[in-house]
Parts: C-alpha cells; structure tokens; sequence
C-alpha cells in the first residue's frame, strides 16, 4: 500500500462530509450529483440555466453538490433566486408579466402556479390559445390533420365499410 492511496478511514471521513440534501426555495437536491445535475432537477432551471449558475456562483459544475462549502451553496441559492437580474431577458421563462410587465424567472412551484394562472385568464378572456386550450386542442400551430387525434380511429376502417356495404346490398335484393 502506498502513502498516496487513502486509507479507508479517510474515505468515511470524506463520504461523511456530504450534504445528502440541499433545499433550495421549495426543493430539496440530491447532493450526491453535480451542481448542475442537481440544479436541472429543479422545475425551471435547465442545462443552460444551471451552467450559468455555476458559472457565476465561481464553483465547478461537475463538483458534488452536497460536497460544496456553504458559502458556496448559498451564493448558489442566491443566484437560482435572483435570475433574473443576472441574465438578459431572454433567457428566463417569463417575459413581460400581464399585471406588471416585469420580467421574471420562475422556478419551483411558483411555475406551475404561474403557468396555471396564465392558461386561465386567456380561458376566461376566450383568447385564440384559450379557446385551443379549452377545447384540448394544440396550441402552438402544430399539424393536427394527421396528430393529436383524441378519438380511437386511426385512419379508415375499411373492413367496417365492406361489411356495412354487404349489409346494405343483401337487404336491398330481398
């Protein structure tokens, strides 16, 4: 055994030093991933938006999440909060409130809560998409000659129309 291997001992000692969980806002993370792993678990925060985290925060994203001082998971808490303010509008996921005409970015909860909100008022003011969404329809110009059948009948079916064809023509003769 050499005096550069660790020993056993070392190894606990290390293990022991993870933060199993890490809650950020409303969710808690699972420190045994990276910091941008963990971060994409959230709702919100994607790839994109999990590498500029970690990118800003100053830690490296394929580091333990849970293996991080709390300083460092702090900065990055306060960074997932505070979005907004340090990308370009763009890049967040709610542009242009209807109330305020803030530009926010949303993450937890509070993106289905808001989502939820959104999809209902343009129901209630029976806007385009509104009325798509009542009806279960697509919402975003998609193709539905040939999707988003909601009916069981794929195509034509032909043997139903040759049966009720005999029906027809045997009934008729007698």
């Amino acid at each position: 055994m050499s005096a550069e291997e660790p020993t056993a001992d070392e190894e606990e000692e290390e293990e022991e030093d993870i933060q199993y969980f890490v809650r950020i806002g409303q969710t808690d993370l699972d420190g045994t991933k990276s910091v941008e792993r963990a971060l994409t678990d959230m709702n919100g925060v994607g790839r994109r938006a999990a590498r500029i985290i970690a990118d800003r925060a100053g830690v490296d994203r394929r580091e333990l999440l849970g293996g991080l001082e709390e300083e460092d998971i702090e900065d990055v808490v306060d960074l997932v909060e505070g979005y907004a303010e340090e990308v370009p509008g763009w890049l967040t996921n709610h542009r242009r409130d209807f109330f305020d005409g803030e530009t926010t970015h949303e993450v937890g909860n509070d993106l289905e809560m808001t989502r939820r909100q959104d999809v209902n008022r343009m129901k209630m003011i029976d806007s385009y998409r509104g009325v798509r969404h009542k009806r279960g329809q697509k919402v975003r110009g998609q193709r539905t000659k040939s999707t988003g059948r909601t009916e069981g009948t794929i195509g034509v079916n032909v043997e139903a129309i040759k049966e009720e064809m005999d029906e027809e023509e045997g009934g008729e003769e007698v």
